[in-house]
């Protein structure tokens, strides 16, 4: 079977890696010279553990090729695959402008049979949409063409995408036809070989899904934030709160670990849309609204905490940072709570030195060179008066105490992932403050 994925970025270039491992032909189709060429050469774009070396291996058996002219492959393949970029408008909603484009870029040189199939994270009535901007330009043409419209969401975790392609838990499909649905029932039945589901739905159903299982994790996220803030206050213990209601299998463990909040380029945007999305219908979501919020403070949490712990005053201060993505395992940077608290301490007058293990390109291309990056993660810490942690990388969980102690002015340790016990911190000496626990004083 022949593939167009139009799209190279994190989706598309992994849509389109997995498709061609398991034997079909995949052409992507991007209009960044730069990246195109970089990709021919086994250069990505993205750091995401595993991909480069499935690239590679399928650009060498002639099954995975790149190219920036969709009209020289579009009527080679039977299916097309939409991966572009949907960022948020200001008010929120879905930017459309690049999936219409790529409709509008379909619907021109098409002359066969295809199915077009939305990958791209849309909002509902996007495929509505898709398939107009198609027919108006077949229209144009004066060409009768038949082809079907189907909603395909993706639902990959950053870090661990591969596995999450070629492993899934369950593949969501929306489709208005037997055709389409028989073709793309081929396309990934040797992703379910495993016995988990592909489920079929209509449209709208397979739009509506992605959001709202995004937005039903971010919501866990948010509500054991709240609870973490609240126990803190109380004298409870966050980290056995979550034990405590984790193991209601009603409830389940996952994603329920308090931190600094949420960020990425899945939670942040869809929330965003599907309150939107409401709004528009006159229907406000207020438990999601809510969500939002309590994340949007979360980021300040641990900025709030150091900002009490020197008494008001920052000016001066020297701070290290551990972690600048949003999570382990990338180097995205797209709403990390990493900026927001780097951007506060700025404007407080503290000297920053950042250490994160694949991050640091990006955070500068984001950022520029008002925090200091170094090339590892005591660096960051020399004569520092106060460490933070903000993403928990595996490196960071086992740190030597005793360097730290030698290389810190101050012995206070601010943990926005509660990776560290609180009596191991007070056995070395430190200063520690967690989130959803009482501080250690060292």
């Amino acid at each position: 079977m022949n593939i167009a994925i139009i799209g190279t970025g994190y989706v598309g270039l992994v849509t389109g890696t997995c498709l061609a491992e398991t034997g079909a032909t995949v052409y992507c189709v991007d209009v960044d010279v730069n990246k195109i060429e970089r990709l021919k050469q086994g250069i990505i774009p993205i750091y995401e553990p595993g991909l480069e070396r499935l690239v590679k291996n399928n650009v060498e058996k002639e099954r995975l090729f790149f190219t920036t002219e969709i009209k020289e492959v579009i009527n080679e393949c039977e299916a097309a695959f939409i991966a572009v970029g949907t960022p948020p408008d200001e008010d929120g909603s879905a930017d459309l402008s690049y999936v219409l484009a790529v409709a509008g870029d379909i619907g021109k040189y098409m002359e066969n049979y295809l199915v077009v199939v939305t990958k791209s994270t849309v909002p509902i009535g996007t495929a509505k949409k898709v398939k107009a901007r198609i027919n108006g330009e077949l229209e144009k043409r004066g060409a009768r063409i038949d082809f079907d419209v189907a909603s395909n969401p993706e639902f990959l975790k950053e870090g661990d995408a591969v596995n999450d392609f070629l492993k899934p838990d369950r593949i969501v499909i929306g489709t208005e036809s037997e055709r389409a649905e028989k073709l793309l029932k081929r396309l990934y039945k040797p992703f379910v070989l495993n016995g988990h589901p592909i489920i079929f739905m209509n449209i709208p159903s397979a739009e509506l899904t992605k959001y709202a299982a995004n937005s039903m994790l971010a919501t866990k996220i948010s509500f054991i934030n709240d609870i973490a803030n609240l126990s803190e206050i109380v004298g409870a213990d966050i980290n056995m709160v979550r034990k405590g209601i984790g193991s209601d299998s009603r409830i389940g463990p996952k994603f329920i670990y308090p931190g600094v909040g949420y960020g990425g380029s899945c939670f942040p945007k869809d929330v965003k849309a599907l309150i939107k999305t409401a709004q528009d219908n006159n229907y406000p979501l207020r438990i999601l609204q809510s969500v939002e919020d309590v994340n949007d403070d979360q980021k300040l949490v641990i900025y709030k905490k150091v900002k009490e712990h020197f008494g008001g005053n920052l000016k001066g201060k020297k701070i290290g940072i551990w972690g600048l993505s949003f999570k382990p395992g990338t180097d995205d940077m797209r709403e990390a709570p990493s900026m927001v608290i780097i951007e506060h301490l700025l404007a407080e007058g503290v000297e920053i030195k950042a250490y994160d293990p694949v991050a640091m390109e990006e955070a500068k291309r984001r950022m520029g060179d008002v925090i200091e990056y170094t090339p590892d993660m005591y660096e960051a810490t020399l004569e520092a008066d106060a460490l933070l942690l903000v993403t928990e990388w595996n490196e960071f969980r086992i740190p030597n105490y005793k360097i730290l102690k030698k290389l810190m002015n101050q012995t206070v340790i601010f943990d926005g992932r509660n990776i560290y016990d609180p009596e191991e911190m007070a056995d070395f000496g430190f200063t520690y403050y967690s989130i959803g626990r009482a501080p250690v004083k060292g």
